[in-house]
């Protein structure tokens, strides 16, 4: 492998090794490629001559331990994770960008300085858009989404060729719009109000389809805030104002209509007692003495259950069923009603 040839180039170089001995060994197919890093191997080479001569097997050691560095970074830029909720495509130097190569979660290899991996997030992530347009009765409207996107998974090395990784930048804002106007202008300012569900269908069924031609899946669309103009907010308020008078005006009328009514059968009620009063008098006298006994106990119950102390007379409360003067009316009219 590249990788191999490259590291074992750097290691022989390092330890002053000749490049022919290698043949010797069988393993002169591992110099493949070490010519990348001939510059660094030199410069190695160079600075451990520069190392003061000290006890024996020394600078061996020191040799050892660069040559161990540079297989350490050559190990750590030859792998890379891709963490949960995301994915990674291959960029090939030589080949650019790899299509049918999508990795998923985890720990993965890559050829150092020749390939290097692009991350794509895969989550859902939410973004607010507002569009100002007008509707079907030219009413301005401001309309603000809330949008749950995602990138299609499948679909990476595509986007990233036509897109980049600022995907939703570059094409939710001008879908959304184009979206947005279309629908709105085929409702009414109170269309929108009243059939706002009907409404919130409609626009994510739109921007749905129309996603899909950019490789973008949507999770959710939703209407979070729909505001009108100060005029038309204005004269909706006046209107309901003049309904609202209105409406009250037409009960008050319905409220005198009532009470007019009230009125009549409360008189209509009075007069029959009045005429059903004075034909009981007529039959029968002595219905006038049990009026006054009824107004007797009454008063003397509200007395009674008065904590002032009343002093009057019985004649001036009705209570001195006794006295002549008491029977003197009833026994009057029994003596017209016989003649």
């Amino acid at each position: 492998m590249l990788i191999v040839g490259t590291i074992s180039g750097v290691l022989f170089n390092a330890c002053g090794l000749r490049r022919d001995r290698l043949k010797v060994y069988g393993v002169h197919h591992l110099t493949v490629g070490t010519h990348l890093l001939d510059p660094m191997a030199q410069n190695l080479k160079d600075f451990a001559g520069r190392i003061p001569a000290g006890p024996r097997g020394m600078g061996t050691a020191l040799k050892f331990l660069i040559g161990a560095g540079a297989l350490g970074y050559g190990v750590k830029e030859s792998i890379y994770t891709v963490d949960g909720g995301q994915r990674a495509i291959i960029f090939n130097r030589i080949g650019g960008i790899q299509p049918n190569t999508i990795l998923a979660e985890g720990l993965h290899f890559r050829f150092p300085w020749i390939q290097y991996p692009i991350i794509y997030d895969i989550r859902a992530r939410p973004r607010k858009i507002s569009s100002p347009t007008g509707s079907k009765d030219l009413q301005m409207v401001n309309i603000t989404l809330r949008v749950l996107s995602r990138p299609n998974a499948v679909s990476l090395p595509a986007m990233y060729q036509r897109l980049g990784l600022d995907y939703d930048e570059r094409v939710l804002p001008s879908i959304v719009n184009e979206v947005l106007k279309s629908v709105v202008a085929k409702f009414n300012a109170s269309q929108l109000i009243t059939q706002r569900a009907q409404v919130s269908l409609l626009i994510r069924r739109e921007l749905t389809e129309r996603a899909k031609d950019f490789n973008i899946i949507l999770d959710d669309v939703a209407i979070t805030d729909l505001t009108f103009s100060k005029e038309y907010t204005a004269a909706v308020e006046a209107k309901q104002v003049a309904q609202q008078e209105a409406q009250r005006a037409q009960f008050l009328v319905e409220k005198a209509k009532q009470e007019q009514k009230q009125k009549i059968v409360q008189a209509e009620g009075e007069a029959a007692s009045a005429k059903m009063i004075g034909e009981a008098l007529n039959k029968n006298p002595g219905y006038l003495k049990l009026r006054r006994i009824r107004a007797a106990q009454s008063i003397a119950k509200t007395i009674a259950s008065s904590q002032n102390r009343v002093y009057l007379t019985a004649d001036n409360l009705v209570l001195n069923l006794q006295d002549l003067g008491f029977t003197r009316g009833s026994d009057y009219l029994e003596k017209q009603s016989k003649k």
